[in-house]
């Protein structure tokens, strides 16, 4: 357990824990990195309101929170993502702008939109809205993992592994246990909206590159997390 926890940590986080390489039956611990961060974040959100901030810096301070604490890993894969599968024209084009590290203005865009539709629910939602959508959202990252083949024969996703479906239903059922007590019966909206950003992200991958890379599973993390924010603005 401590080892899955420490290869979570060190895969998905800044937090000083030292490295450990994943065995991709330990995704379940995927969701415990976004409740340590999303609670962080949320801490963060909630101090500024109790000492008079308004909604909005509030939430801003959050997520500048939030990027730091991740080092932007998944806004960064999902500005590789929008630049790669809508700048290429083909399936090794798209696999090499990806691996880029030059942002184009598909990925600016990506970055500044998501940016904008995370904060405008943040203000609505409240810090425990955080919470729940950064657990659900880690969560989602494992369904492309697990169901789709390797785009590259290198990078980070292929030396991560693929999980099983148990592991991927561990990782699941890890998340849905950490969110009750914050969601309740808003998980009756929340799960179908957060898995069905995370099936679209992998249908588009395969039809795109064939498969997964990184970059991919953090852009699900982010339309996963997206999807989480909204439903929870919404039932507010």
């Amino acid at each position: 357990m401590f080892k899955a926890l420490r290869a979570a940590f060190g895969l998905l986080t800044r937090l000083p824990v030292r490295p450990t390489p994943l065995d991709p039956e330990a995704v379940w611990a995927f969701p415990l990195a976004g409740l340590v961060v999303g609670a962080i974040a949320a801490l963060v959100q909630g101090a500024a309101l109790a000492l008079g901030l308004p909604a909005g810096p509030a939430a801003a301070l959050a997520l500048t929170v939030l990027i730091l604490l991740t080092g932007g890993l998944h806004e960064d894969g999902l500005a590789d993502c929008a630049d790669g599968l809508w700048g290429g024209f083909e399936r090794a084009g798209r696999l090499e702008i990806m691996r880029d590290s030059r942002v184009g203005s598909y990925g600016v865009l990506a970055i500044g939109t998501t940016l904008l539709i995370r904060w405008s629910c943040l203000v609505v939602a409240g810090p425990w809205g955080l919470v729940i959508a950064a657990v659900l959202s880690r969560a989602t990252m494992v369904w492309p993992m697990s169901r789709l083949p390797h785009a590259r024969e290198d990078g980070l996703a292929r030396l991560s592994g693929r999980p099983s479906g148990r592991a991927m239903a561990l990782a699941a059922g890890v998340a849905v246990l950490l969110v009750l007590p914050l969601a309740g019966w808003s998980l009756i909206w929340l799960l179908p909206a957060v898995a069905l950003a995370g099936h679209c992200a992998a249908m588009i991958a395969r039809a795109k590159i064939g498969g997964q890379t990184g970059d991919i599973l953090g852009g699900t993390q982010q339309l996963a997390e997206m999807a989480a924010l909204l439903v929870l603005a919404t039932l507010v």
